[in-house]
């Protein structure tokens, strides 16, 4: 992985994979979106002994995040999201002959209850931390894009952004550090990583070169973040085999601090393709579990309590 420059005067560290091949492709891609979105919340989180962080594919706006955070308690939470998207000017208008872009689906497409992802922060209160994966449809279809959001009622520091190996489409994982205090006034610091792998296979190879696709994105987002810090990784890794996949085998070899113990599936209730991964300063502890609803999403949220102390 090789460094990027900085997108636009936004603090974001970006970092691409250094294979031409990945390069050719991801330019294209990335001709078709608009910048990333940070915007600071007006809800901060007072101090707590709990965290609550939750990994979600929203599909699209189709999940209702209001209603699934009214389910929560109240406290410091942290979002890890996949699958929104943005609309308006800063996404171009017009694409260069040779730009890449995906299907659309979802989005204001999908009727008047889906709502772009700043949209929805800004109505909760939230900060966000917005990076664009793919054009959602071309130039004739809408000024949309998509990709992965972080949402918190906690300060998002040391942003960063992660290309990974181009199989299919451009898949952008985020990081950013969180920061808060213990009930006792103690001050602490945690980095969350939210990740979508790709969804199925390069055309240009045979169906089962597709785990190994995902596989190759794994290690490439491993190598990225993993340098001993603690640091929470959430997010739609893709893994259509499950627990067995060999995408799933490298992330839980790294982090087998907080194994799954609700092992049931997230997608439609028929693929466990959601996972999260865990490594926590001494003296923290953390579960979780799946939710039982989908609220209006394909995925089920995970939704994990980790306790400070």
């Amino acid at each position: 992985m090789i460094p990027l420059a900085q997108d636009g005067g936004t603090p974001i560290v970006w970092t691409t994979p250094s294979a031409s091949r990945d390069a050719t492709h991801l330019s294209k891609w990335r001709r078709a979106v608009g910048p990333p979105i940070l915007v600071a919340g007006t809800r901060t989180a007072g101090a707590s002994d709990d965290l609550t962080i939750v990994s979600w594919n929203t599909n699209l706006g189709a999940g209702d995040l209001p209603k699934f955070l009214a389910t929560l308690q109240a406290g410091p939470i942290v979002l890890l999201l996949q699958e929104v998207y943005r609309e308006g000017a800063d996404v171009p208008a017009r694409l260069p002959a040779d730009a890449a872009f995906a299907r659309r689906k979802g989005g204001r497409a999908g009727g008047p209850g889906f709502e772009p992802v700043d949209t929805v922060a800004a109505a909760l209160g939230l900060s966000v931390y917005y990076v664009p994966s793919m054009r959602n449809g071309g130039s004739a279809a809408a000024q949309e894009d998509r990709g992965n959001a972080v949402l918190s009622n906690l300060p998002l520091e040391d942003l960063r952004a992660i290309e990974l190996p181009f199989e299919r489409q451009r898949r952008v994982a985020l990081s950013a550090s969180v920061r808060g205090l213990t009930a006792a006034g103690v001050p602490w610091r945690l980095r969350v990583v939210d990740a979508h792998l790709d969804n199925t296979f390069n055309p240009r190879r045979l169906w089962l070169a597709a785990e190994y696709g995902r596989a190759r994105q794994a290690r490439a987002l491993l190598a990225a973040v993993d340098h001993g810090e603690p640091l929470v990784l959430g997010g739609d890794f893709n893994t259509v085999s499950g627990f067995d996949d060999a995408a799933y085998r490298p992330l839980a070899r790294r982090f087998p601090a907080v194994p799954a113990t609700d092992r049931r599936a997230t997608f439609l209730g028929l693929l466990r393709l959601d996972h999260m991964f865990f490594r926590l300063p001494p003296g923290w502890t953390a579960t979780f579990r799946r939710a039982d609803e989908r609220f209006g999403s394909d995925h089920y949220p995970l939704i994990a309590s980790v306790q400070l102390k």
